[in-house]
């Protein structure tokens, strides 16, 4: 009976993820004093969920580079192009601040969202393939993109890539590896022990994450909500139909295989972007990375469940 207690509560707070997003971002602009002080322990609070990826991560989640690599590469391609081209488009088309610009292109630039994962199970489509992606993304984000925003968001607020890079593996790659080492060191009951835990500590970090972010431009997020909130939304959907649309009928993927390129695409690790934003931009240009951690959970819930209810053509 207790063990069923404790289940119930670890999966409670994961489960409500989008709910405890909304409840603390509200929080936050009430009383932003409160959440103020955690802003200097971002980048500590990504590591944990970093950390968390880590420890769950096996040769099996990379099994889909070897049955489909082509879709893989797709994938990686379209999660790097798509998404940092769509910022710069949509941070011209609305005439963004270049605060606000730079965080959109900066969000753009990021890799895969984990919980891209979860749409893609939800919506019945091809896990596989999304759990290799957003891995591969993650893995290779410190080399790409400091990159791709010098290209495309140097010219809003310019930072040094080389900088960025090395914030990027230790925020990242360090805490992956980390997670890699204690999986391979502990093994076995204790690991999956340590797995069930670790969901409802990755929700906590990134709803905290969230809250610093919103805390710290509070004063400035009424004359700017409205804008962002389009960029985001524009942002985001554009990206579920573009990746889709490619991976479908023009790579000429299975309905299973472009509904995890969908989602992998258009979910972001937004958390990351606030990060990066906090330390290398300003607290402005972290307002779309914590919006879009609000949004993406909204609409890729939305989308996942229509997408259940529709059958799959071949």
């Amino acid at each position: 009976m207790a063990d069923k207690q404790k289940t119930a509560v670890l999966d409670f707070i994961p489960k409500y993820f989008t709910l405890w997003v909304i409840v603390f971002a509200f929080l936050a602009i009430l009383t932003p004093n409160t959440f103020k002080p955690l802003g200097g322990y971002i980048s500590y609070f990504l590591g944990v969920v970093m950390l968390g990826m880590g420890m769950t991560l096996s040769a099996e989640d990379f099994a889909a580079v070897f049955k489909q690599p082509l879709n893989v590469l797709i994938g990686v391609i379209l999660q790097f192009v798509i998404m940092p081209v769509l910022g710069f488009c949509i941070a011209r088309l609305l005439h963004l601040s270049p605060e606000l610009a730079a965080g959109v292109v900066l969000v753009g630039c990021v890799p895969s969202g984990t919980a891209s994962n979860v749409m893609t199970f939800i919506a019945k489509g091809d896990v596989a393939l999304s759990v290799t992606i957003s891995s591969i993304t993650t893995l290779i984000a410190p080399f790409i993109t400091p990159y791709l925003y010098l290209l495309l968001g140097g010219r809003f607020i310019p930072v040094e890539p080389l900088a960025l890079l090395v914030d990027i593996a230790k925020i990242v790659l360090l805490p992956i590896i980390v997670g890699l080492l204690i999986r391979q060191i502990l093994g076995g009951e204790r690991v999956r022990v340590i797995n069930q835990v670790m969901p409802s500590v990755s929700v906590v970090a990134i709803v905290l994450i969230i809250a610093a972010v919103v805390a710290g431009s509070a004063a400035k997020l009424t004359n700017v909500a409205g804008t962002v909130f389009l960029a985001v939304i524009l942002h985001n959907g554009l990206g579920y139909l573009l990746a889709y649309s490619v991976a479908r009928y023009l790579c000429r993927m299975t309905e299973a295989q472009a509904r995890a390129v969908s989602f992998e695409v258009g979910m972001q690790n937004s958390g990351l972007g606030a990060a990066l934003a906090i330390k290398f931009l300003t607290p402005v240009a972290a307002l779309p990375s914590a919006i879009f951690s609000v949004w993406h959970n909204l609409s890729g819930s939305f989308l996942a469940n229509y997408w259940a209810r529709h059958t799959q053509r071949p």
